[in-house]
C-alpha cells in the first residue's frame, strides 16, 4: 500500500471504502503536505469507455462546485490504465451509519441536515448538475456538525446526453419515480431523494423497501409512503409535510427549488411551520434549472453602461500642468513600492477567512511567502478559514517577508459524559462542566433505573460533538403502571393477546366449566381494573368445557359399595327396593352402565328385599 502513488505526488496509506464503481483510499499529498481521499476506478471497469465517461464526469461535473457543503475535487487523472479522482478528505460519519448506530434523528436536527444539503443541491442545480444519488450514505456529517455532500459519481450536467442502456443508475430505496421509469430527470428528481432521506433519518426506516431493486423501484412509482407521523409520533407535522410534499410522484408537485425546500426546512428546525410544505395539489411554479453561472459576452455588453461623449471645454494650462505633477507622484509612488528603486515595500493582504490554499496565493500575487501555519479552535471562525494573521492586513512589510496565519480547526469538540443513575439536577450540572448545553427531560419507564435518575442522554455517552452542544436526558420514570384489562369470557387468544399489549405476562390453569364454553376464560387473578407493574404476571383460569362422566357398572354390588363408587364419581344417587331373593344387593341401575352423564346428575338404583 505504501509504495502505490498516484499522479507522482498522492502517496496512497490506507483504503478506507469500497463502492459499485471504485475503491476509495486515503492519501498525501506530498506536493502541498495535506490529506486527501482519492477514487480509482475499478480495474474490470477501466476498460469499458461507457464507465470511463462517467467517471471521467464525476470530475467535470464536481470541479466547478465550490461550496461548504460539497465535498471539494482537487484533481482526476489516468495511472497506467487506472482512473482516478483526487478530492477532499472528509472526516466524519455519513448519516445512514448514523441512523442505523443510534436510531432516528431528533426531528430538528433531520431538518437542519436536510437543509444544508438543499444549500449544497442549490449551487449544483445553479450549475445544471443533478446529482442523481442522494442517499445517507452520500452526506457525511462531520465533527463541527457540518453536512458534506459527496459522490457526484452519476452526477449528470444539464448539456450531456450519456446515459447507459437498458438500466437505471442510482440507488433503488432512494430514486424518484422518473427515474425509476427512466424518464428525464430534473432538480426535483433529487429533493425526491432527500424526501426519501429525510423520511429515513427522522422514522429510522424507508419508506419503500421491497425483496428486490426492481420491486422496490416499482413502489416508488406506484405507492403512497405512509406519513412519518403514523410511525413517529414525535415528529412535528411541519416537517411530516415538508417530506411528503418532496415526495410527490408528479415533480411539478414537488418545491420548485432546492432553495425553496431549504427556507421550509429552516422553519421546521427553528420549531415554526413549513410555508411552502402544505401536502396539497399541484402548483403552478414548476421546478427549472438555473442557466449557468458564467455570462456571455454579449449579456456583458448588454448589460454594460453606456458612456456619453462629454462636451469640450476650454482648460487652463494650469490644471494640465498639476494633473501631470499628480500622476507623475502617483508613478514614482508605485514604482518605489513595487521595489523599481531597490528595496520597496508592499501591503499584506487581508487574509482572514480564506483557506490555506487561497491565502498563499493571495500572498504570493504580492511577493510574500506563507509562514508558519498553527491550528486554533474557534466558535466563530469556520473549520479550515484563516482566524487571524502577523503581520497584520495592511502593514507594509518588505518583499518577501513571511507571513504567519492561525487556521481554524472548528469548533472545540468535546465527549458527552456518562451521566447514567444521576439525579437530573446533578446530572444538568456535570453537562456545564463539560461544556455543554442542557436541551430537555424526556421522561422513559425503566425496571433497571430507579426514579427520577438518569437513563441515557442524546447524544450518547462518549459522542465527540461540539462545545456548547446540547443534550437530552433521558430520566426515569420508575416502572410502568398499567391497569388490568377485563378479559372474562374472552377466548384464550384473544385474552392472552390483550394482556401481552399492555407488558403483563400470562399464565393459565384449566378447569371444567358448564357454563363458560371451552378454551375461555373463567376468571383472572388479579381482578381486572387493578392497577399493575408492568412485566408482572396474570393468571387466567380457561373452560375445559364440561366435565363428562361415564357411568360406572355398580348392578351385584351391595347398596353401600354401589352408592360409595356412584357418589366417588360425581353422581347423586336414589334408591327403590323390589322384592327379590338379592336382600340388599343392586338388581338393576338407570342409567344403565357406561352412558354419559354430567357432574351431579343422579343414578337410580333398584335393590333386592326378601318379601
Amino acid at each position: 500500500m505504501e509504495d502505490l502513488v498516484f499522479g507522482r505526488r498522492y502517496r496512497v496509506t490506507e483504503k478506507i471504502g469500497s463502492g459499485g464503481m471504485a475503491d476509495v483510499y486515503k492519501a498525501v499529498d506530498d506536493v502541498l503536505g495535506r490529506t486527501v481521499a482519492i477514487k480509482v476506478l475499478h480495474p474490470r471497469y477501466a476498460s469499458e469507455p461507457n464507465f470511463v465517461a462517467r467517471f471521467r464526469q464525476e470530475a467535470q461535473a464536481a470541479a466547478n462546485l465550490s461550496h461548504p457543503n460539497i465535498v471539494n475535487m482537487y484533481d482526476w487523472g489516468r495511472e497506467g490504465e487506472t482512473y482516478y479522482i483526487v478530492m477532499e478528505h472528509v472526516a466524519g460519519t455519513d448519516l445512514k451509519t448514523l441512523v442505523t448506530q443510534r436510531g432516528p434523528l431528533d426531528p430538528a436536527k433531520a431538518a437542519e441536515y436536510a437543509a444544508q444539503v438543499c444549500a449544497a443541491l442549490s449551487v449544483a442545480h445553479g450549475y445544471d448538475v443533478i446529482h442523481r444519488d442522494i442517499k445517507p450514505h452520500n452526506i457525511v456529517l462531520t465533527p463541527d456538525g457540518t453536512i458534506k455532500v459527496m459522490d457526484f459519481g452519476i452526477a449528470r450536467a444539464g448539456n450531456t446526453t450519456m446515459t447507459q442502456t437498458n438500466s437505471v443508475l442510482g440507488t433503488a430505496q432512494y430514486i424518484s419515480p422518473e427515474q425509476a421509469q427512466g424518464k428525464p430527470l430534473t432538480a426535483a428528481s433529487d429533493l425526491y431523494s432527500l424526501g426519501v432521506t429525510l423520511y429515513e433519518l427522522a422514522t429510522g426506516r424507508l419508506p419503500f423497501d421491497a425483496e428486490t431493486p426492481v420491486a422496490t423501484a416499482l413502489a416508488q412509482v406506484n405507492e403512497e409512503p405512509v406519513p412519518p407521523r403514523q410511525i413517529r409520533g414525535s415528529i412535528p407535522p411541519a416537517l411530516e409535510a415538508v417530506i411528503l410534499r418532496a415526495m410527490r410522484k408528479d415533480p411539478a408537485e414537488r418545491y420548485a427549488s432546492a432553495a425553496e425546500m431549504r427556507d421550509d426546512l429552516k422553519r421546521v428546525a427553528s420549531g415554526q411551520p413549513a410555508v411552502g410544505g402544505a401536502y396539497g395539489g399541484a402548483s403552478d411554479d414548476h421546478t427549472s434549472v438555473l442557466p449557468p453561472i458564467e455570462r456571455s459576452a454579449s449579456a456583458r455588453l448588454a448589460g454594460a453602461p453606456q458612456i456619453r461623449p462629454v462636451p469640450q471645454r476650454r482648460t487652463s494650462p494650469w490644471a494640465w500642468v498639476a494633473v501631470v505633477a499628480v500622476l507623475l507622484a502617483l508613478g514614482l509612488g508605485l514604482a518605489y513600492g513595487l521595489g523599481v528603486f531597490g528595496g520597496g515595500s508592499v501591503l499584506v493582504p487581508t487574509l482572514s477567512g480564506l483557506t490555506e490554499e487561497q491565502a498563499k496565493t493571495e500572498l504570493e500575487l504580492v511577493g510574500l511567502e506563507l509562514g508558519q501555519i498553527t491550528p486554533e479552535n474557534s466558535d466563530d471562525v469556520g473549520l479550515g478559514l484563516i482566524i487571524t494573521q502577523d503581520p497584520a492586513a495592511g502593514e507594509k512589510v518588505a518583499k518577501g517577508a513571511v507571513v504567519n496565519i492561525v487556521v481554524s480547526t472548528g469548533i472545540e469538540q468535546v465527549a458527552v459524559p456518562d451521566l447514567t443513575n444521576m439525579p437530573e439536577g446533578t446530572a444538568v450540572e456535570a453537562l456545564r462542566s463539560a461544556n455543554l448545553e442542557y436541551n430537555k427531560t424526556t421522561d422513559e419507564n425503566s425496571a433497571e433505573i430507579a426514579k427520577g435518575l438518569v437513563i441515557r442522554t442524546e447524544p450518547a455517552m462518549g459522542t465527540m460533538v461540539p462545545k456548547g452542544s446540547r443534550v437530552v436526558l433521558f430520566v426515569s420514570a420508575g416502572v410502568e403502571q398499567v391497569k388490568v384489562p377485563d378479559v372474562l369470557g374472552k377466548p384464550l387468544a384473544q385474552a392472552k393477546a390483550t394482556l401481552e399489549a399492555v407488558n403483563l405476562v400470562v399464565a393459565t390453569t384449566e378447569s371444567f366449566s358448564d357454563t363458560v364454553p371451552k378454551g375461555s376464560v373463567i376468571s383472572q387473578s388479579p381482578d381486572p381494573n387493578v392497577v399493575y407493574e408492568a412485566g408482572s404476571t396474570v393468571t387466567l383460569e380457561v373452560s375445559k368445557g364440561p366435565e363428562v362422566i361415564i357411568v360406572p357398572e355398580v348392578r351385584t354390588k351391595k347398596e353401600a359399595d354401589a352408592r360409595a363408587i356412584l357418589e366417588a364419581a360425581g353422581l347423586t344417587v336414589k334408591v327403590v327396593t323390589v322384592d327379590a331373593p338379592e336382600d340388599g344387593y343392586v338388581i338393576n341401575q338407570f342409567p344403565i352402565a357406561g352412558s354419559s352423564a354430567k357432574r351431579g346428575d343422579q343414578v337410580e338404583l333398584e335393590v333386592g328385599k326378601i318379601p
